[in-house]
């Protein structure tokens, strides 16, 4: 099986009135055909209920019901578990070319509905339009790029010949893989991990963020359309402390693979550390957690360029990603310049409900959030100056202002701890070498960026930047699959590098085979 070289799937062109006659019919049949659903579980290939529900609301309009679906109890995830365990051996004993054809289907049905499934994000998760097609594009990405390098890995690998002896190596999966994704890319960065494991030839129980089920139920269907067996992917829903808590904690549970926070990151580590009575492995873990992400200004750089990335990564839906720009870092000879070109364009950013293709700022994603963005807010106030926002939006929906405070101290607690919000610390540094001191002195280390025309500073940003993903002159957002493999080091994560070419290897496990001859 030969497949055409890997092109990312294009983003959609809003300014097409023929686009957005598309987009506004797409959030049309959302609303009236989706919104408000009551979505069944998937469990050993039968459809599930609970003898309660839970409900999720549009953020951006609290009185919007986004769907109802099952609250289930740890004994159906361990049910689950044990059902995906026992299909293992025959998914895993399938051909990997028959495994791709599915996802490579599923693709071109997620293509096809690109504007229906990104509709629904501008609902259930509060993503503009923008921001909701790039989500669903990933996606595509995601499932075709690893189609591709599923059929890499089922080739035979390369050994030292030797003689009087047939040698090989060959990848083999692991079990059954618990998913648990986010809810900021609830589309993407969950069919991308899910997708993967049930290439490699794993089982799933795949366990969505409670703020974005509806997206994951939407993709499970279409899945089943596009030829996967029912019984390989179990679809759960429920508390990430129970639900969560048991599929982490299961003896058949072979592979953990969680994108999320630092804190239930830490968590499931310890967890998954334990072993349990009968478990004979100890388990693995794929962990996407945190960040705390700058952009460096240095003095010698095109400054309005530098101003425009820094906007795009800290508010691109609404400071959101665990990518985006939180801390502004820059030069003392710029800095006020930096400053009076930034705020008139945070202020341009237009607030209200993403359904709206001209509001490119929505809102947060639930009330806790806009909760723990306001505590930050009011903790900037006392440790900077506040240069533009810092107040909650419209009360209809989870709206908190785009913020910037000035005159931030390094070890400042919102210039150290990440916030998850549209909350941007600017500190001006002496020069350049400060500024790498700077951008390191936090426990994370996922995406930054450098801004600056001087040769030597880039070199030495290359060596000294400590970043999984670092970028030269442009955003520290956007992350594209083929391009940017994808993951942080220390408290960001294992440094998956998702949508890159060893990102499969996480979900694999090599075995080596030797033939005496003669």
């Amino acid at each position: 099986m030969q497949l055409p070289d890997f092109h990312n799937e294009p983003f959609t062109d809003f300014s097409d009135p023929r686009e957005q006659q598309a987009f506004k019919a797409a959030l049309q049949t959302i609303e009236t055909e989706v919104l408000g659903r009551t979505w069944k579980c998937w469990i050993g290939g039968e459809a599930v209920t609970a003898k309660t529900t839970f409900e999720n609301y549009d953020p951006g309009e609290l009185t919007r019901l986004i769907g109802k679906y099952p609250k289930l109890t740890p004994a159906d995830a361990e049910t689950a578990v044990e059902k995906a365990h026992a299909v293992f051996p025959g998914w895993a004993a399938t051909d990997a070319e028959y495994r791709v054809r599915i996802f490579l289907r599923a693709a071109q049905l997620l293509r096809e509905r690109k504007h229906l499934f990104s509709a629904l994000l501008c609902y259930e998760v509060g993503k503009s339009w923008a921001e909701a097609d790039g989500d669903t594009a990933e996606a595509i990405d995601f499932l075709d790029y690893y189609a591709g390098q599923m059929l890499r890995m089922a080739e035979p690998q390369p050994v030292t010949p030797i003689a009087g002896e047939r040698n090989q190596m060959i990848y083999i999966p692991l079990g059954v893989a618990v998913v648990i994704p986010p809810w900021n890319f609830p589309l993407a960065i969950m069919a991308g991990m899910t997708s993967a494991a049930l290439l490699a030839g794993n089982t799933v129980v795949l366990k969505p963020a409670s703020q974005s089920p509806a997206i994951a139920a939407m993709w499970v269907d279409l899945m089943h359309e596009a030829g996967l067996p029912k019984q390989v992917l179990n679809f759960v829903t429920g508390p990430g402390s129970t639900v969560g808590g048991a599929l982490v904690q299961h003896k058949l549970t072979r592979l953990i693979s969680f994108t999320g926070s630092r804190d239930v990151g830490l968590w499931i580590f310890e967890q998954a550390s334990k072993t349990q009575k009968g478990q004979i492995w100890m388990k693995r873990l794929v962990a996407e957690m945190g960040g705390k992400d700058s952009i460096l200004v240095d003095k010698d750089c095109d400054l309005d360029k530098a101003v425009d990335a820094v906007v795009g990564s800290a508010f691109g839906y609404q400071g959101q990603k665990c990518s985006a720009c939180s801390r502004a870092i820059v030069h003392q000879a710029v800095y006020d310049e930096f400053c009076r070109l930034l705020v008139p364009k945070v202020e341009a950013l237009r607030m209200g409900h993403p359904s709206e293709r001209t509001n490119v700022f929505g809102p947060m994603v639930d009330g806790a959030a806009k909760r723990k963005t306001l505590e930050y807010i009011e903790a900037g106030k006392k440790e900077g100056k506040l240069l533009t926002g810092g107040e909650a939006g419209p009360s209809s929906g989870c709206y908190v202002q785009p913020t910037v405070f000035a005159d931030v101290k390094p070890t400042a607690k919102i210039s150290l701890e990440e916030i998850f919000g549209p909350v941007l610390a600017i500190v001006k540094v002496a020069d350049f070498e400060e500024g790498l001191a700077v951008v390191n002195n936090t426990e994370y280390g996922l995406t930054g960026s450098l801004f600056t025309n001087d040769e030597n500073h880039k070199q030495e940003a290359r060596r000294r930047f400590h970043v999984g993903n670092f970028y030269i002159n442009r955003k520290c957002t956007g992350a594209m699959v083929g391009a940017h493999p994808f993951g942080g080091f220390n408290m960001s994560g294992t440094d998956s590098k998702a949508g890159g070419p060893d990102y499969l290897l996480q979900f694999l496990q090599a075995k080596s085979i030797s033939e005496k001859l003669g």
